[in-house]
This record gives C-alpha cells, sequence and structure tokens, in this order.
C-alpha cells in the first residue's frame, strides 16, 4: 500500500532522513522505532508531505506521490496522526468530527467512528481540553480516520498516557490493521509496540539500523533492543 524508495528528506536544505526504505503493507502495522532525534516524525511528516524530499520515492498503492501536496496525498488516502494529538481546544469532539468529515462519500462517518469508539460517543459535547490524555488520542484518530485514509501514519500515540491507556491506544492500531488499512506507528519504546507489529524498522540517526519481521522480533527482542542501542566509540574515536 505504501513504500519508499532511497528516500531523502530533511529541513531547511538539511538531511534528516538518509535513504530509508520502507514498506507498509494493507492488513499490517509497521512500527518505527528509534530514540528522540532518530527521525521518526521526520519520516512520517515526510510521507505525509510536510517535509520536502530531497530524492528516493514515495509510491501509495503503486502511484508516485513523491511530490504531491499534502492535501492531494490525504485526498489519496494517507492520513496523518500528529505526535501530541494537537486537538483544537475550544472544539467539543462533535464538532472535531464534523470538520474532519468529508463531504465526499468514504467509508467512514461520524456514527461509524463513535461506534469504533464508544467513549468518543460519550462525550460529544465535551471540549478537548476537557477530556483526558487517551480520549484526545482517540479524537485525534477519530478525526483522521473520517478524512478517509487507506494508509495512517501514527506518531507516538502513547506519549504521556498510562500503561492501561496505551495499550488501548495500540489495540486500536491493531483492529484497524485487521480491518484492512496499512499502519504506520512510531514509538521509542520497542516494548509497547512489539505485540501487534507486523514489521520492524528501527532509526538511528536518520538511517535504517534494523529491519525484521514482527514475529522473529519478538522471538528475539535483543536484535531490536541492539539496533536501538549507539556502538561504543573507543578513545581514539572519541572528539
Amino acid at each position: 500500500m505504501l513504500e519508499t524508495r532511497s528516500l531523502r528528506a530533511g529541513y531547511h536544505g538539511g538531511t534528516v532522513l538518509h535513504g530509508i526504505d520502507l514498506t507498509a503493507g494493507q492488513f499490517s502495522v509497521h512500527a518505527v522505532l528509534g530514540p528522540n532525534g532518530a527521525g521518526k516524525t521526520t519520516l512520517l511528516h515526510a510521507l505525509a508531505g510536510l517535509v520536502p524530499v530531497g530524492s528516493g520515492r514515495i509510491e501509495l498503492a503503486g502511484t508516485d506521490v513523491t511530490r504531491l501536496p499534502t492535501h492531494r496525498r490525504a485526498r489519496a488516502g494517507i492520513g496523518l496522526v500528529p505526535q501530541g494529538r494537537r486537538v483544537f481546544a475550544s472544539l467539543t469532539v462533535a464538532e472535531h468530527l464534523k470538520v474532519a468529515h468529508r463531504r465526499r462519500p468514504t467509508a467512514w462517518s461520524p456514527a461509524r467512528v463513535v461506534d469504533l469508539l464508544p467513549r468518543l460517543g460519550e462525550r460529544l459535547h465535551h471540549r478537548a481540553d476537557r477530556l483526558s490524555g487517551g480520549e484526545q488520542q482517540m479524537l485525534a484518530i477519530a478525526r483522521t480516520l473520517l478524512t478517509g485514509p487507506r494508509v495512517l501514519l501514527i506518531d507516538e500515540p502513547t506519549e504521556g498516557l498510562a500503561p492501561a491507556v496505551a495499550a488501548d491506544v495500540l489495540a486500536l492500531a491493531a483492529q484497524l490493521a485487521a480491518d484492512g488499512m496499512a499502519v504506520v506507528v512510531t514509538s521509542p519504546r520497542p516494548a509497547q509496540v512489539l505485540p501487534i507489529a507486523d514489521r520492524i524498522t528501527v532509526l538511528g540517526a536518520g538511517r535504517i539500523t534494523a529491519a525484521l519481521d514482527g514475529a522473529a522480533a519478538r522471538r528475539e527482542p535483543a536484535r531490536v533492543l541492539a539496533a536501538l542501542t549507539p556502538p561504543r566509540r573507543t578513545p581514539q574515536e572519541l572528539p
């Protein structure tokens, strides 16, 4: 569903991502792991069209979308749930869903979203700033679903959430993938996403340090941890 080839991207003429190859298939969760500063958010923003691509290629269902602007990628089926949720504090849940819902028909409607996330149905008339962190994250996902994505990019969705709430959010991501979506989720914590990941890519300083099958990573989690740990530098290599 989504594929990148030798993707390079960055900000203000600088390069953050160095030759990223990544594939996210339908009915699957692709987890992108890495510490802060590894390039996880830059990758999702490049896929969504928020960061300019220096070179390489992004394909959506076989169609080159590398140079499409953000709004055209969204219409084509790439949906981004940003880090930090970024809901509108003064709008109610119902107003968020109304604003996000496309006028052209999609598989998603406010009624379907509320059926999937009944907690939001109980909070329809609550302002976003009165919601818990987990409810805000669910709202951010719901808002993106209403754009009709085929690929859902979710940037660090468990940030600041209690473990039980974080597990609910990741279970939702797995459910959406099981229903046919391609889901790409980022996290700095492998233990959170390993249970749901079909594929795992580990980033370090904007480069891929490991690419693993999810089942293999669950059998040998030490391989993921090793890829997340930068190599020690000898005294001769230190500045």
